[in-house]
């Protein structure tokens, strides 16, 4: 409660304020507490009808999730708190928490509907995992990547792999359906020949997407300890580094799982 300018003029006309007791009678404010200008806080912040303390920090050395998960435990084993008192994580924590387990749902959803619709496209159920085989070529690059720069998992290196795996299902999508259109169109006999045609004719596209996709995100990762950058320093790294391992599994292993289990039919 905020008294008006005239009732707050003078100290003594803050101790004449009458408070009304339990039982219904009425005293001055000044015959049960001490009434004088001090300083000392000027804000007393509340929350839906409660005080609210602000304990703010700064965490380095380590990732976020796990500071809030150690100082949830700490305080649960340490720490008795009053009646009526509880403690809340908020700010940056809360965040990307939240941000985190959108990511996580949106990702999945897309990723269902990209399976089902590279389902129907490729045809055959090992043409379908030809494509998907290659994601892992790509996460073994970001991880390594991310490990060898002293990253940590954060939301950045999550947006980074689901870009990351977005980039490789598209050079892997080149390769085998231009081995499906030199099959089924041009007539070729699937064999080691055709195979090795289709991969020399997909190493410029695959090998420029690439490039150009690391040249721009070079400088984001060189200056990825640079303030203002949480997000998009791990981010490059991740992409970065599963380029560099897809791009060349995709050039030379999928080719040979290619021959080995691949199947083109006509479709209608």
């Amino acid at each position: 409660m905020i008294l008006d300018a005239h009732a707050r003029a003078r100290v003594t006309q803050i101790g004449d304020l009458p408070v009304r007791t339990p039982s219904g009678a009425y005293v001055l404010l000044k015959q049960i507490a001490d009434v004088y200008e001090t300083s000392g806080r000027y804000q007393i912040q509340h929350l839906n009808a409660q005080r609210v303390q602000t304990v703010t920090a700064n965490v380095s050395g380590r990732d976020l999730e796990s500071f809030v998960a150690a100082a949830k435990r700490k305080l649960a084993r340490e720490v008795t708190l009053p009646p009526g008192a509880h403690v809340e994580f908020a700010g940056a924590a809360e965040a990307q928490a939240r941000s985190r387990h959108d990511l996580i749902v949106n990702s999945l959803l897309a990723g269902t509907g990209i399976v089902v619709l590279l389902a129907m496209v490729t045809g055959h159920w090992r043409n379908l995992l030809l494509v998907m085989i290659n994601l892992p070529f790509a996460f073994v690059g970001g991880v390594f990547a991310l490990a060898l720069t002293g990253g940590l998992l954060s939301l950045g290196s999550m947006v980074g792999f689901v870009t990351l795996f977005g980039i490789t299902l598209r050079n892997s999508i080149l390769m085998i359906s231009h081995y499906e259109h030199l099959v089924l169109v041009d007539g070729r006999v699937w064999g080691l020949d055709t195979v090795i045609e289709g991969a020399a004719d997909r190493l410029v596209p695959i090998l420029m997407t690439s490039l150009v996709t690391g040249l721009g995100l070079l400088p984001l990762a060189i200056g990825a300890g640079e303030p203002g950058r949480e997000i998009e320093g791990p981010m490059a790294i991740v992409i970065l580094g599963g380029l560099m391992t897809s791009m060349a599994l995709s050039l030379l292993v999928l080719p040979t799982l290619a021959l080995r289990y691949a199947r083109f039919k006509s479709r209608p």
